[in-house]
């Protein structure tokens, strides 16, 4: 089946559209030229801000002129990960995408309904002419998923809107009031190389999962980065390891599937032979979850220098110190993470060291004590720390009039009610609302699984259910 062909055809359509521009973020020149001509091309306002935000404004349709004013919020840039063994460049190319049983999905790459759905929707309310709704202002934002550059830069009366309808949720039937902040923990460190003096061993993890570093973060999938140095971590106490390379994970919001450490030994037989014990320990652990892990364990070589053995002591030391994963629980929401570690990326090439961490949570203060924990742990080390990109959570507020309409408008639609939730995630809108406090706000959005990704994909029944939901919601926002 074409993807044309599938219900709602006005979103698939616009989707297709869409994912035929690259969009990686920061670099999101052409998907920003090409949602202006968009809004140019149905003759609606549309400008472009001084950071790249593109709003395109339309008026209520007959009899709408009253109700409360609408922002519909998505962001333009989406998370490029692709499997190793897919030739695929984001900067040029459209995402190849297919139908998978009730399911969209892409060749080897992620598929960019996060946030493209919500994109692909408001484009199709604002070419609309049989939905009514109130008066418009869409708001497409870049960058959000490595800064929130888009949402930081936006500025106080650029917006009238009295609602912000987010479609950034990937979950059907939840209703998102709030969500956490987050920092970066950027930790490097330069050391000097020479030529190793050991035996060379190649160590390489793939077949993880990976996921969203937020929403999957407590599911207890496996981190290539984590994996890695505890099995470099079981070489030291008799082994003179050297470290020549590491390469492993990626986006910090991503969390990392694959990665491979390249070292020096004084006996490689000997440290494979106990390295592969703790393999074999490692695969029962996460037999369940993550079924499709591979480690590989081998003799290699290698021409390229080593840094010493002290300098790597300190580099494994540290990979087994970094907090990674749930570091609390929320005592106020049940089930809802409230603070929490991702270390996304190693790489170390040439003597120079970069750890990258992206920590959330919902709480300020508890965001900065995990991040402090980090830069105590690579501070005792030796090593640099820089936080940057820091960003608020959104606070919920459960009583509002959009979400308690919401509420009536699903439980009447579906029968049965939705769950109104705060998410482990970094939204826009608590951004956006620390300049527009005034404005009320909620995330919703189809169902998404394996976001940021290679396995991401969207569920069409769900596509159709929210677009139904969507149309009655703006059917019926209240009287200003």
């Amino acid at each position: 089946m074409e993807l044309s062909n599938i219900e709602p055809q006005i979103i698939w359509k616009n989707f297709s559209k869409l994912n035929a521009v690259p969009r990686p973020s920061k670099k999101e020149e052409k998907v920003i030229a090409f949602i202006k001509g968009f809004g140019e091309n149905l003759g609606l306002e549309t400008t472009v801000d001084e950071v790249g935000n593109v709003i395109i404004k339309k008026p209520a349709t007959a009899g709408m002129e009253s109700r409360k004013s609408i922002v519909l919020q998505s962001h333009l840039d989406m998370v490029c990960q692709k499997n190793n063994d897919v030739n695929f460049d984001f900067e040029t190319e459209g995402i190849k995408m297919e139908i998978d049983g009730d399911w969209v999905k892409a060749k080897g790459t992620t598929l960019g309904a996060d946030n493209g759905l919500g994109v692909a929707t408001i484009m199709s309310i604002l070419e609309s002419s049989d939905i009514p709704h109130p008066a418009l202002e869409a708001l497409f934002t870049i960058d959000e998923e490595t800064g929130m550059t888009g949402a930081l830069g936006l500025k106080p009366g650029q917006l009238t809107g009295q609602i912000l309808l987010n479609l950034d949720t990937e979950e059907d039937d939840e209703i998102d009031i709030g969500c956490a902040g987050g920092v970066d923990v950027t930790i490097t460190q330069t050391y000097a190389t020479e030529a190793s003096k050991g035996q060379i061993v190649r160590i390489e993890v793939k077949g993880l999962q990976g996921g969203h570093s937020g929403m999957d973060i407590h599911k207890g999938f496996g981190n290539s980065n984590i994996i890695l140095g505890r099995l470099l971590y079981s070489g030291l106490e008799n082994q003179n390891i050297e470290l020549i390379s590491i390469d492993s994970g990626g986006l910090r919001n991503a969390i990392p599937r694959e990665g491979t450490a390249l070292f020096s030994v004084r006996n490689a037989q000997e440290f494979i032979e106990n390295a592969t014990v703790l393999k074999k320990d490692i695969l029962e652990e996460f037999a369940t979850v993550e079924p499709g892990l591979q480690i590989n364990i081998e003799n290699s070589t290698s021409s390229d220098k080593a840094i010493s053995e002290g300098d790597s002591k300190k580099v494994i030391l540290t990979l087994k110190a970094l907090h990674n994963g749930v570091y609390r629980m929320s005592p106020d929401v049940a089930d809802l993470v409230e603070a929490s570690n991702n270390v996304a990326r190693v790489e170390l090439k040439g003597g120079e060291l970069k750890i990258l961490n992206l920590t959330r949570s919902s709480v300020d203060s508890s965001k900065y004590s995990v991040a402090e924990q980090l830069k105590s742990v690579a501070e005792l080390a030796g090593m640099n720390v820089e936080f940057s990109g820091s960003y608020p959570g959104w606070k919920p507020k459960p009583g509002s009039e959009i979400v308690q309409l919401m509420e009536k408008l699903y439980t009447e639609k579906f029968s049965e009610k939705p769950h109104v939730v705060a998410c482990h995630a970094g939204l826009e809108c608590g951004i956006i609302g620390a300049n527009y406090p005034e404005m009320e706000m909620v995330s919703f959005g189809p169902t998404i699984r394996g976001a940021h990704s290679p396995d991401e994909r969207a569920n069409i029944p769900s596509a159709q259910k929210f677009w139904s939901f969507l149309k009655d919601i703006l059917a019926n926002i209240p009287q200003k």
